[in-house]
């Protein structure tokens, strides 16, 4: 686990401790320790099954875990959400008919003790201007800025965004992020689930990824990077076959798409010379390691330890 950086003394914003949640027989989360500061922008990367929606669950107080614990700001999650310190964004909520923006963001403001006032929620959000338009007659783009604006209204220390940009279009996804930037750099704490992982490398200050109810992965997408080797070399095979790649210097795997051979290495320059001795340079290219292949290979490693 990642050691976070808060206020001394002051308990972490979220805290999992051997935390296990099952279904049946399935541990859709088991046994995650995690510890997330004030402040952090965090985001939750994992597959389709992976935990990531019981763990947001389990966060929220919507589920119990069956074993270990789970704490907000110090205190049990039903604590700090009837208190309006968790503002929620989750997937599987619809526009409510037959009423205005600022009608919907009074409503639910007026259901916590120090809610933020509707028109800086509306202002955050970046939707002041909607603010006497019809929930159900706006577009996704702007009705998830609603929802966005809804979290807020409580006036909390913690957001949870489950999948915040899904089906947005590029331009609608660009407003969402400004608007969850402003209200990060209140000092806020984020916690964001996505499949869109260039938004987690470009936004979130720390990344978790969770395979099988575990967190196999902890770290800045830098480190998430180079912890499946630093750069990235692909060439056309050409017919011969891959007995010795993984052996080159540097290598650290091996793994063949269609053609091409790609090479996930520490040493681009030794590994090129390697492969130039063995006159295996068509069509070469050399770059970066993504957080793509980094997601990609922290889940294909936790497969194969299930």
């Amino acid at each position: 686990m990642t050691k976070t950086t808060g206020t001394p003394g002051t308990p972490p914003a979220v805290s999992f401790t051997g935390a296990v949640k099952a279904f049946g027989g399935i541990r859709a989360v088991d046994g995650v320790d995690l510890e997330i500061a004030c402040g952090e922008t965090v985001a939750l990367l994992g597959r389709n099954g992976a935990g990531k929606s019981t763990t947001i669950s389990l966060l929220l107080g919507l589920n119990e875990p069956d074993e270990g614990t789970v704490e907000l700001f110090g205190g049990p999650p039903e604590q700090s959400v009837r208190a309006g310190r968790v503002g929620a964004m989750l997937q599987e909520a619809r526009a409510v008919p037959r009423v205005t923006v600022r009608e919907l963001v009074s409503f639910v403001a007026g259901r916590y003790p120090a809610p933020l006032p509707v028109a800086h929620a509306l202002e955050l959000a970046g939707i002041g201007e909607l603010a006497g338009r019809r929930v159900d007659r706006l577009s996704g783009g702007q009705t998830q800025r609603v929802r966005f604006a809804v979290a807020l209204a409580g006036n909390p220390s913690l957001i949870v965004l489950d999948e915040p940009t899904a089906a947005l279009d590029v331009e609608a996804r660009h407003a969402f992020w400004d608007s969850m930037r402003a209200y990060a750099r209140r000092g806020h704490t984020v916690l964001f689930s996505t499949h869109y992982l260039e938004e987690a490398d470009a936004h979130a200050d720390r990344i978790l990824v969770i395979d099988g109810g575990r967190i196999v992965a902890d770290g800045t997408g830098e480190q998430l990077k180079r912890s499946v080797g630093g750069n990235l070399v692909s060439f056309d095979l050409g017919g011969r076959g891959t007995q010795g790649l993984a052996l080159l210097p540097g290598v650290r795997s091996v793994e063949v798409r269609g053609d091409r051979a790609l090479l996930r290495t520490d040493d681009s320059d030794a590994t090129v010379l390697a492969l130039a001795e063995l006159g295996a340079i068509r069509a070469l290219e050399v770059v970066p390691a993504s957080l793509d292949d980094a997601f990609m290979a922290l889940t294909s490693h936790a497969l194969e330890a299930v």
